[in-house]
């Protein structure tokens, strides 16, 4: 055989090498394709059948009562929270169909698609795209840990950018190290930014990122990689720095909410609950199980067999990748150290005495751990064996390893299937849906009469959220909705259920018979040229500061407008009818007496006996 045969042979040989090998690459990368399409699919349908929940709505408020460029809406103290990208993204849905879910489901669906994308390619960088991808894939991709933040609008619009950031910025950085062009630098600067504007808590991503590239060159043996990556990853750093030197500012200047330090005798339970009943459960697939008391949202509640297990699987697992893998203490040690971060930031900023242990449960505030996760799995799986350490026979034989991965992969996707069904199905118990379904028909249907501006119900949103909690800003964007006023001469409420019904008040305090008989208190016009004096109505009793609705019951000379008002509160404007009339008004404030005021001149008017107190549904629907 020639020479010039052998080379053709081994040319040949070459090019069938690298077509398996690239036909194998192909096969990866269309299955995790397919996998994130599974994915998106089973989280399509949880957000389909989902709805807008407790600050969706606060959201929906400012975003039709404010400009899409307002310093109102973008920049604004949201419960400590600094989001004006959510805001923002709020405002747009709110704007393109108020009040109709259709829009917050894509975006949900859009964002959680662009992080499984993100991690995809961060994954592929650290891994290759061989097999061992699609199992670290899957974990990110179907992990229970990221539902609550996804299923939660206002949540997910804080969490899935900020997930995305996660793993693009520290893509970045490695392409930076790896080849030194300036654009990757670029756009993980950018991407930095914008999640920032989404989530405060993206402050973490320029660190995570800068320990990617630490860790990944640390498995890899070169020597003093700290350094190393500083240096080669300098035009990430240092304006990420910059960047994060300025946000600091901003956010400190905007956010009155501080850290509280008062409530630490509950920590080790709070910890304990986020930690074992929470975070380890959904590392192996569960909880399975998820519990809700209505408003508060679903949490989850793991059976106490699997708590044990999850517990046992998470340490041996651990412990196994520490023993084997070069670097792997390192890396697992910077898992516990974000996990920490994430516990500490939910207790100086959430924690109180009265805080519920189950808060942890939720695990909002460690569902970007999922993606850290990820990467330790990645790292691991890239990290070269321990010099001078056996592996036992079975884990040594390739296809046993492979066989044992695919089963363990199999049923951690099938147990996260099963928590999603049960996540699912706690989370369709929202007595918002059917409020805001019954709400905008009740509200097309009854625009005759201007409705008083009163809270929606308990079950949706509580007193903690005024003023967002008023009908008027929950169902200000409505096209089809009566006026929203501090008066109506026809007092009307929506119940619990979100129906129109006829409503009176209660006599928690009252307007007693004034002095002058067939008349009750007399409000005299002013003398002319001059503003009419303020009449005191004196009350049985006092107010507490509150919001207050009075019944009017009065006769007037003519058509006008009087100002009425507690002691400490803003006066309200009220138009009022000439002859016997009655009106409802809503105050703030406290005191022992109304003051009113006529504002037409030569308006007067004679005020009878009513209560004052707050609105509550009759029987009777409107």
């Amino acid at each position: 055989m020639s020479v010039q045969s052998v080379l053709t042979l081994e040319d040949r040989s070459a090019v069938e090498g690298r077509s398996r090998r690239q036909l194998s690459e192909r096969s990866v990368l269309v299955a995790a394709l397919a996998l994130l399409g599974g994915a998106l699919l089973v989280r399509g349908v949880i957000a389909a059948n989902g709805d807008f929940y407790w600050d969706d709505l606060i959201l929906v408020g400012r975003g039709s009562s404010n400009g899409l460029f307002s310093a109102d809406l973008l920049l604004r103290d949201h419960d400590g929270h600094f989001m004006p990208a959510a805001f923002f993204v709020a405002a747009i849905t709110t704007k393109l169909a108020p009040l109709q879910w259709v829009w917050p489901a894509v975006t949900l669906v859009a964002m959680q698609a662009a992080a499984g994308l993100a991690v995809l390619r961060l994954l592929r960088l650290l891994l290759g795209a061989r097999p061992a991808l699609l199992a670290v894939f899957a974990f990110y991709l179907f992990s229970p840990l990221t539902l609550p933040s996804f299923a939660w609008w206002a949540a997910a619009l804080n969490s899935l950018p900020m997930q995305f950031a996660l793993a693009w910025v520290a893509g970045d950085a490695l392409l930076l190290a790896r080849t030194g062009r300036c654009r990757y630098a670029a756009s993980g600067v950018i991407v930095f930014a914008l999640s920032l504007a989404f989530f405060e808590k993206s402050v973490l991503v320029p660190f995570v990122a800068f320990a990617v590239v630490a860790l990944c060159a640390r498995i890899d043996g070169r020597s003093r990689p700290v350094r190393t990556v500083l240096r080669a990853g300098r035009a990430l750093w240092i304006p990420c720095a910059a960047l994060l030197g300025c946000w600091t500012v901003l956010y400190l200047t905007i956010v009155e909410s501080r850290p509280m330090f008062a409530h630490l005798s509950g920590v080790p339970g709070l910890i304990w609950h986020t930690t074992a009943l929470g975070l380890f459960p959904a590392a192996v697939g569960g909880p399975l199980r998820w519990d809700r008391w209505p408003p508060s949202p679903p949490w989850a509640s793991p059976p106490g067999a699997l708590v044990w297990l999850a517990l046992a699987v998470v340490v041996v697992a651990v412990a196994a990748a520490c023993y084997y893998k070069r670097g792997a203490v390192a890396v697992w040690l910077g898992v516990a150290g974000y996990v920490a971060v994430c516990e500490a930031a939910m207790i100086v900023t959430r924690s109180s005495d009265g805080t519920a242990y189950e808060l942890g449960q939720t695990l909002r505030y460690v569902a970007d751990a999922a993606v850290i996760i990820a990467i330790a799995l990645a790292l691991t799986v890239r990290a070269p064996m321990r010099a001078g350490v056996t592996v036992p026979r079975p884990a040594a034989d390739p296809r046993a390893r492979t066989i044992a991965v695919a089963a363990l992969v199999v049923v951690f996707t099938i147990g996260s299937v099963v928590s999603s069904v049960s996540f699912q199905r706690a989370w369709r118990n929202n007595p918002t849906t059917d409020y805001l379904a019954n709400a905008r028909v009740a509200l097309a249907t009854h625009r005759d009469v201007p409705l008083l501006d009163e809270p929606v119900s308990i079950w949706v949103l509580l007193p903690v959220a005024y003023p967002s909690n008023m009908v008027s800003s929950v169902f200000d964007a409505l096209p089809d909705r009566p006026e929203f006023t501090t008066s109506t001469p026809q007092l009307r409420k929506l119940d619990d259920s979100g129906r129109m019904v006829e409503a009176v008040v209660t006599w928690t305090r009252a307007i007693p018979q004034g002095p002058e008989p067939d008349c009750g208190f007399r409000v005299p016009a002013g003398a002319p040229g001059q503003d009419a004096p303020v009449t005191e109505l004196p009350l049985d009793g006092p107010l507490l500061n509150w919001g207050w609705t009075a019944q009017l019951n009065y006769f007037a000379d003519r058509d006008g407008t009087i100002e009425v008002g507690l002691p400490d509160g803003a006066p309200v404007e009220v138009a009022v009818a000439a002859g016997l009339n009655q009106v409802f008004v809503r105050v703030a404030g406290r005191g022992y007496h109304l003051a009113v005021q006529p504002r037409t001149p030569g308006l007067s008017l004679c005020i009878g006996a009513g209560p004052i107190g707050t609105v509550t549904p009759t029987q009777d629907p409107a």
